[in-house]
């Protein structure tokens, strides 16, 4: 059982979301779904888009608290962040730094790799690499991605090394820092975070057996299990986990780990979104689902954490 404050105790709330990101679209369902379910709770909630008006004007427009519903840059990345803290206006989610840390996916792994949490290996692609050599040391196939996109924008799999120039040069486009990654053959699983609490895990199925933008936003074939069909004792141990990944990068509110889990079922960790996807049939409702909790439910959660700094 959560307990959440009375309505009336949130004032005036702003919805951050749409942004400039290459997420937008994503975040604007994100933002109406929660916009939506807060005003079903009674909270005075308001749509604010930070691309079409200065975040200044959430002073000006006289709101107490915000609800990031905003994915990716400018709003995912601390940048927001900071000017909400610079407003000491209490806001969703983590801070300056977590949230900074958390989109960067390589910086992610190096504080990971510092404190034990296992995550596939990696190195740094740019145009001067040597590509054959980088598909020797990491194997085929293997993971091309920008290293501070969400969505999986930008990401390709390879399995020939002739293929990692062109993928680099897609994910560049997303983004001058450029991640290969370990190709981890497995199941893959999500744990949404809600305070100091890991919900239960949503296990991903997908055609291609790669959850990325296609998976995620355009296949009807993508199938979602939750519970996830582990045994409870290995459920625990990676929710454990999970949260303490969360934590290492001072993760705070709410958010969500993602990771592989190879075939003999231990778990490589790939990042942590500390704005995830908000609608009705994203991960983190789904989990939340699943430990008793609706929807509208889980956004008073999420805006009941909200904090300054």
């Amino acid at each position: 059982m959560i307990n959440i404050v009375k309505n009336h105790d949130f004032g005036k709330v702003a919805i951050l979301l749409g942004g400039r990101s290459a997420e937008r679209e994503i975040s604007l369902k994100s933002g109406k779904a929660v916009l939506d379910a807060l005003r079903r709770g009674g909270v005075d909630a308001h749509p604010f888009d930070p691309s079409e008006q200065p975040m200044e004007a959430l002073l000006q427009q006289g709101f107490n608290r915000a609800h990031i519903a905003l994915h990716g840059r400018y709003g995912e990345d601390g940048t927001v962040q900071g000017a909400l803290e610079l407003m000491e206006l209490p806001y969703t989610g983590s801070g300056v730094l977590a949230s900074a840390l958390a989109m960067d996916k390589w910086r992610t792994k190096l504080l990971w790799q510092a404190t034990g949490i296992n995550t596939p290996r990696s190195v740094l692609l740019d145009e001067q690499s040597d590509f054959d050599g980088v598909a020797e040391e990491l194997g085929l196939p293997l993971i091309v991605k920008p290293s501070r996109e969400g969505s999986t924008i930008g990401l390709s799999k390879i399995t020939n090394a002739r293929e990692l120039p062109a993928a680099w040069r897609l994910a560049a486009k997303h983004d001058a820092m450029v991640l290969a990654e370990q190709y981890i053959e497995g199941m893959e699983v999500t744990v949404a975070i809600l305070g100091e609490t890991a919900l239960p895990l949503v296990r991903i199925q997908t055609e291609s057996g790669l959850y990325d933008y296609e998976a995620k936003y355009v296949s009807d074939n993508t199938r979602y299990f939750c519970p996830s069909g582990l045994s409870a004792v290995q459920e625990q141990a990676i929710q454990a986990q999970a949260l303490q990944a969360h934590k290492v990068l001072g993760c705070e509110g709410w958010g969500r780990v993602d990771a592989i889990l190879d075939k003999s079922g231990k778990p490589y960790f790939l990042e942590t979104n500390t704005s995830p996807g908000m609608t009705n049939h994203s991960l983190v409702p789904m989990a939340a689902s699943a430990a008793g909790i609706s929807f509208d439910e889980l956004v008073l959660r999420i805006l009941e954490l909200a904090h300054v700094g």
